[in-house]
């Protein structure tokens, strides 16, 4: 088996924890937080795809345009537990569809809200670019807190 690197990153929402799980899941907003988290990151956030299946073995694909380039990102949704678990395969390049990394998000009830907690499992060739995956999924988090609100 190939070592393997983490990227975690924790929030704290005041949403509650089906709220921030739901917003993974739909569509409409999705398309909204996502949208938001590219434009954090200096992109344009122009979302050209947002398709999910959310059920165990469903599909998702996200895609948005990047210097005139769709710029892909899918996989199969592995464990959906409402509302403390999200596990799925992330795919960037059809390279990867053999062997995928895996992304975790955690959601625990906290005293005002919930703590969400990602944790994207992938390849030690990765490892070079860890801080960078920690940021992207630290602004979407704080992209799906700003879109509860």
């Amino acid at each position: 088996m190939d070592a393997k690197v983490e990227a975690r990153v924790s929030h704290q929402f005041k949403a509650s924890p089906e709220r921030v799980y739901d917003a993974w899941l739909d569509p409409n907003k999705c398309r909204v937080w996502m949208a938001s988290s590219l434009q954090s990151m200096g992109l344009a956030g122009d979302i050209r795809r947002i398709e999910i299946d959310a059920r165990v073995g469903g599909r998702f694909f996200f895609s948005d345009m990047r210097n005139g380039v769709e710029a892909c990102h899918w996989g199969t949704y592995l464990e959906l537990d409402r509302p403390r678990k999200i596990v799925f395969t992330w795919i960037v390049d059809a390279s990867g569809e053999a062997d995928p990394s895996k992304v975790t998000l955690t959601i625990e009830p906290a005293a005002e809200g919930c703590v969400a907690t990602m944790v994207h499992e992938m390849d030690e060739q990765w490892k070079d670019y860890v801080a960078r995956t920690e940021n992207g999924w630290l602004r979407m988090l704080q992209s799906v807190e700003q879109q509860l609100h």
